[in-house]
């Protein structure tokens, strides 16, 4: 009953981020609130005559019951601000959501958060950016998120998920639908190696100005935002700016001068609002990462005869140990056949197989 409260004080008519947290600070849970009289609700800041009566009148309840429907269908969490696994970097933002719907696997404290963010047009040179990002950050044991859509964002995620890395989505709209649609098949992954969030309700439509509101959330939930490529004017730069107004790290990449998709970077970088990155490899040294210590699983080191299959595993478990069916998500191979691969590989005494079809590198 209690999750039904949660959801209903973010759908309260009148009723913004800023208002619910006071609304929190005075009554200290959601169904305090529901259960306030109105004398009681009106002495909170933001909360006249007509917010009293919506919150009275109990139709956010109605409303959050029919969204239970959907969350319960699809094992959608919720996390609620005050909650312990609501992203702690996020609830430091003052205008952070006081909810958020998540399907996924990844931790979203990890211990190091990398945003990646960039223009829809992506050039070879920005996708040879985000492999390499991918390549240097494996080792470090990272979370990558990004934003789901065209250009630098997918390619983020996709060189992720190739490098083994988990990495998050944050849509501009709710769980029930992708937008793009084209990127349905890198999402399905990434629920099982990372993850997709929102603040938004099922059934909600990528408006236009859910996008801004999206960025604030890649920016905030992260320690650091990285802008591959953008141009001029675009999200790339909203969230740059998102991420400086919270007292992050932010790091871009310079381009040429005619470059028209490095125009931004080189703004930022020129009016000291990012620092500039030559390579992916100046990241791990500016945070101060020490150097990973983590077996090197190369190609070139493994025997001859292991399968393309079988190297690709080893790449995935050098990050960090994965159960089966994750792990037959993130290799696209039908468990049946997985398996087959994984017994060759125990068998060659490169991996172990844990408790609970977990698979750890030895």
């Amino acid at each position: 009953m209690s999750l039904i409260y949660k959801i209903a004080l973010s759908m309260i008519q009148n009723v913004g981020h800023v208002t619910a947290k006071h609304l929190l600070t005075h009554f200290i849970t959601p169904e305090a609130v529901f259960k306030a009289n109105k004398k009681a609700l009106m002495r909170v800041p933001g909360v006249g005559l007509l917010t009293a009566a919506h919150i009275l009148g109990k139709d956010a309840i109605l409303k959050a019951k029919e969204q239970l429907k959907f969350i319960e269908k699809y094992q959608v969490k919720v996390l609620f601000y005050t909650d312990d696994d609501y992203p702690s970097r996020l609830r430091n933002c003052e205008d952070a959501p006081i909810i958020l719907y998540y399907r996924g696997t990844a931790d979203l404290n990890h211990p190091r958060i990398i945003s990646i963010v960039g223009t829809r047009m992506a050039t070879n040179y920005g996708k040879l950016l985000c492999k390499q990002l991918a390549e240097v950050l494996a080792p470090y044991e990272v979370l990558i998120v990004s934003g789901l859509a065209y250009g630098i964002d997918i390619c983020a995620h996709q060189e992720s998920l190739a490098y083994g890395i988990p990495t998050v989505g944050v849509l501009a709209h709710g769980l029930d639908r992708m937008y793009p649609q084209v990127h349905g098949p890198t999402a399905k992954k990434m629920v099982w190696n990372g993850g997709l969030l929102t603040e938004f309700l099922p059934y909600t439509n990528p408006d236009k100005e859910n996008f801004p509101k999206r960025n604030r959330i890649i920016a905030g939930i992260s320690d650091v935002t990285i802008v591959v490529e953008a141009a001029s004017k675009g999200g790339a730069l909203i969230t740059a700016d998102l991420a400086n107004s919270y007292h992050r790290d932010v790091y871009a990449f310079p381009g040429r001068t005619t470059d028209v998709y490095s125009e931004g970077c080189n703004f930022l970088i020129k009016t000291n609002c990012a620092g500039l990155i030559n390579h992916a490899k100046d990241l791990p040294y500016f945070l101060g990462w020490e150097e990973p210590r983590v077996k090197a699983i190369l190609a070139e080191e493994l025997p001859v005869d292991l399968s393309d299959i079988e190297v690709q595993i080893l790449k995935v478990l050098k990050v960090s140990d994965m159960e089966l069916d994750a792990l037959t998500q993130q290799i696209g191979l039908p468990q049946s056949k997985l398996l087959l691969h994984l017994l060759t590989l125990e068998i060659e005494g490169l991996l172990t197989s844990l408790p609970g079809k977990r698979y750890r590198l030895n």
